[in-house]
C-alpha cells in the first residue's frame, strides 16, 4: 500500500506540465475516425448545405377569402382562411417553387424572403396531380437554389430539410434518406411516384419546403409527413421537379394525357390468365366511357379488360396513369383488351387531360 507521499508524487508525475530534467509529455491527437472526429464532420455539413440553401427560402403565406365547401357563399362577418407554407427561390427573376396544396385556390398569396422583404406574389402554374406549384415575385437578384441530381441519391445518405415549420422561419432538420421510389396519393387522387422517404424531421409548415444534401443541392420538395408516426416524411424527388417546373413556368400548367375511361381495379380468373398466356393476373375494368373521348373513338366498351397499354401490360389504374404522359397526346398508341374471353387489339389516340 502507498503512502499519501507516494500518491502525491505519482499526481504529479502525471501532469502534463514539464517536470525539470525531463523531457514534456506529449499526449497524441485523436485518431480521425473517432466520434469526435465524425460528429464534427457531420456539424460542418449540415451547416454547409443550411447556410448555402437558406437564403432561398421563403415563407408563403396564403388568404382565402371564400369557404372551399360553400363558393363564394360565405356568411356575411366570416373571417377570410389563411394558412401558410414554404417554398424556394428557382430562378434569380423570382419564381419561386412551392406545394400546389399550399396556394391552391388562394386569393392573396404573400411571400417573405430571408432578408425580411415582403411582397405579393401571382400564380404563375400549379399542378395538384404532382403537389407542385409556381408562384413570382416581382423582383429580382435572388438567391437560388441548385437543383441536384435524385437518380444520383442513395438510402442512408444525409438529407437536410429547410422550411418555417408553424412559422419559425428557416428551420433546420437532419436525418437520412431512408428509402426510395415511394409512391403517395396526391389529394387530387391520383398516384406520385418516384417520392422520397426521410426521417428529417418536418411539421406543418415545412410543406414546398426543400430537402437538401450535403453539397447544398435540393433533392426533394418536402410535401408530406405521418402525422400519428415518428421519422415518416415525404419529398417529391428533385428529378420530377425539373420536368414539372419547366412547364409550370412555359404553360402555366403540366400537361398529361386522358383516354376517358373509369376504371376499377381487378383480378383476372386463372382460366383467362392461362389461355392468353398472360404474365399478370391483374387488369382494369372499364366502367364507364366518356362521350367523344379517345375511347370511344377507339371502339372500348363497358366491360373491356384492359390488360396492356403501348404493348406493356398494365394491372392497375395507377400504372395506366403513370403511362399517359404529355408525350402521348395525339400519338396513337396501341391498348389490348380482353372482351367476351378474347383478347383484341386497338388503336387509341390519347387526349391532353383537360384542367
Amino acid at each position: 500500500m502507498r503512502s499519501a507521499i507516494e500518491e502525491l508524487a505519482a499526481d504529479e508525475w502525471a501532469t502534463d506540465e514539464p517536470v525539470s530534467g525531463f523531457s514534456e509529455v506529449v499526449r497524441p491527437p485523436a485518431p480521425p475516425d473517432s466520434d469526435a472526429a465524425l460528429l464534427d464532420a457531420y456539424s460542418r455539413a449540415v451547416i454547409f448545405a443550411a447556410e448555402k440553401v437558406s437564403p432561398s427560402v421563403v415563407n408563403v403565406e396564403v388568404m382565402n377569402r371564400h369557404s372551399r365547401r360553400g363558393g363564394y357563399g360565405r356568411p356575411a362577418g366570416a373571417r377570410p382562411e389563411s394558412g401558410s407554407g414554404s417554398g424556394f427561390v428557382l430562378t434569380p427573376d423570382g419564381f419561386v417553387l412551392t406545394n400546389s396544396h399550399v396556394v391552391h385556390e388562394a386569393d392573396e398569396i404573400q411571400v417573405t424572403l430571408a432578408d425580411g422583404f415582403r411582397s405579393a406574389a401571382d400564380l404563375v402554374g400549379d399542378d395538384p396531380h404532382s403537389d407542385l406549384a409556381i408562384i413570382r415575385v416581382h423582383t429580382s437578384g435572388l438567391t437560388h437554389v441548385t437543383l441536384g441530381d435524385s437518380q444520383a441519391i442513395r438510402v442512408g445518405q444525409l438529407a437536410i430539410a429547410v422550411g418555417n415549420p408553424l412559422g419559425f422561419q428557416c428551420s433546420v432538420t437532419a436525418g437520412v434518406v431512408s428509402a426510395l421510389g415511394r409512391s403517395l396519393r396526391a389529394r387530387s387522387g391520383r398516384l406520385m411516384d418516384d417520392i422520397l422517404q426521410t426521417d428529417a424531421a418536418l411539421n406543418p409548415g415545412n410543406s414546398g419546403g426543400p430537402l437538401v444534401n450535403s453539397h447544398g443541392e435540393v433533392i426533394g420538395v418536402n410535401t408530406a409527413m405521418i402525422l400519428p408516426a415518428q421519422g415518416i416524411c415525404f419529398a417529391i424527388a428533385s428529378n420530377t421537379v425539373k420536368r414539372v417546373a419547366t412547364q409550370l413556368i412555359a404553360y402555366g400548367k403540366f400537361r398529361r394525357s386522358h383516354i376517358g375511361v373509369a376504371g376499377q381495379n381487378v383480378a383476372l380468373p386463372r382460366r383467362l390468365v392461362r389461355d392468353h398466356d398472360l404474365l399478370d393476373d391483374a387488369a382494369i375494368l372499364v366502367v364507364g366511357i366518356e362521350d367523344e373521348s379517345p375511347a370511344m373513338q377507339a371502339g372500348l366498351e363497358r366491360g373491356d379488360l384492359i390488360i396492356a397499354f403501348d404493348d406493356v401490360p398494365v394491372t392497375s389504374i395507377d400504372e395506366l396513369h403513370s403511362r399517359l404522359t404529355d408525350t402521348r397526346v395525339g400519338v396513337p398508341t396501341p391498348i389490348t383488351v380482353v372482351r367476351d374471353g378474347k383478347k383484341q387489339r386497338f388503336s387509341i389516340i390519347p387526349a391532353e387531360l383537360p384542367e
